[in-house]
């Protein structure tokens, strides 16, 4: 009788099983989109609170004004009859932040153009940190410079302007005086801002995939067409975000203007007479010495700038929205 021995057979091999996820990790998940969500839920609620606030002390300030709110060029709620209006405060915030941008916007892409793509690494560094340095510096200093130093020196560009561009109206000299008008405090305002503009459109501009510029280099472009080409339109949209966290600052600017204006409530098409005012720069100067009225008529000229600060961060992000190769993809 034969005998048969067993044949042994390997063991199986485990079924490999899926890892489960760590509870700890649903758990800091669930932690971070409550976090992350109750963030955003408060900053509406703050936003709101601010806004009801606002609304509701303008509402008590307008009931009491024996002028109109919106064009009266006079500002004494504490009168009798009390009349105040923002037509002056109104018109020199728009037209000091036009002119600040447009000082400051060209200046600011070209200085990141030379600081991403001109300037050698040795120069570019300490470059970038003196721009980042400006960007902290306070606005009361900027204040102080601009009325020790600004002001006296701008009276022969002033002259000057009204000499060859007085035909123009806007630089024609009819009064006699310092230069603390709103073309001053556009300077100032420009010279405050070029660093924020800088520093964002830079960064910006280093984020250009550097492929697109070899190829552009590859076929012949010259380094004007790769900016031209590869660059600006990748940054398009990164210094409309600068140029409009530069126009926020700009609007809401106050010590530096209150310390370089000279106000008055008048309006005036040239821009080298002195005079003139904008919302913070009143509401700075005039908040201590007024009344319960007084306080809520500034409250309401706050309510205004509050809304035209929310009107142009808006149309910021609508031009970007509508148009998507600001975005930088198709670069």
């Amino acid at each position: 009788m034969a005998s048969t021995t067993p044949i042994d057979t390997p063991p199986a091999p485990p079924v490999a099983r899926k890892s489960a996820r760590p509870r700890t990790g649903r758990a800091g998940d669930k932690i971070f989109l409550g976090l992350s969500r109750g963030s955003g839920i408060l900053l509406l609620v703050i936003m709101a609170s601010i806004a009801v606030f606002l609304t509701y002390r303008a509402a008590l300030a307008v009931s009491k004004d024996e002028g109109n709110f919106f064009t009266t060029f006079d500002w004494n709620p504490a009168g009798d009859p009390p009349v105040f209006g923002i037509a002056v405060l109104l018109f020199g915030t728009i037209v000091s932040s036009i002119i600040a941008m447009a000082i400051a916007v060209p200046v600011a892409v070209g200085i990141a153009l030379f600081i991403s793509h001109y300037a050698p690494r040795k120069l570019a560094a300490p470059l970038a940190y003196v721009v980042d340095l400006l960007a902290a510096v306070p606005s009361i200093v900027y204040g102080i410079w601009g009325a020790l130093f600004l002001v006296p020196y701008l009276e022969g560009l002033n002259l000057w302007l009204d000499q060859f561009f007085g035909w123009t109206y806007l630089f024609e000299k009819t009064e006699v005086g310092v230069a603390r008008s709103l073309f001053t405090v556009g300077i100032l305002l420009a010279i405050m801002i070029l660093p924020i503009v800088t520093s964002v459109s830079r960064e910006v501009f280093l984020q250009v995939p550097k492929m697109n510029e070899e190829a552009a280099l590859a076929l012949g472009a010259t380094r004007w067409e790769v900016i031209r080409l590869s660059v600006l339109p990748f940054g398009r949209s990164g210094v409309i975000s600068a140029s409009m966290l530069g126009l926020g600052r700009a609007l809401g600017e106050t010590m530096a203007v209150a310390t370089v204006l000279s106000p008055s409530f008048v309006i005036s098409g040239h821009l080298l007479n002195p005079g003139g005012g904008t919302f913070a720069q009143n509401i700075a100067a005039k908040f201590d010495e007024a009344d319960e009225l007084g306080r809520d008529a500034l409250i309401a000229s706050g309510l205004v700038l509050f809304i035209l600060t929310l009107l142009v961060n808006g149309a910021a992000r609508l031009i970007i929205a509508r148009r998507k190769e600001y975005s930088g993809a198709n670069a």
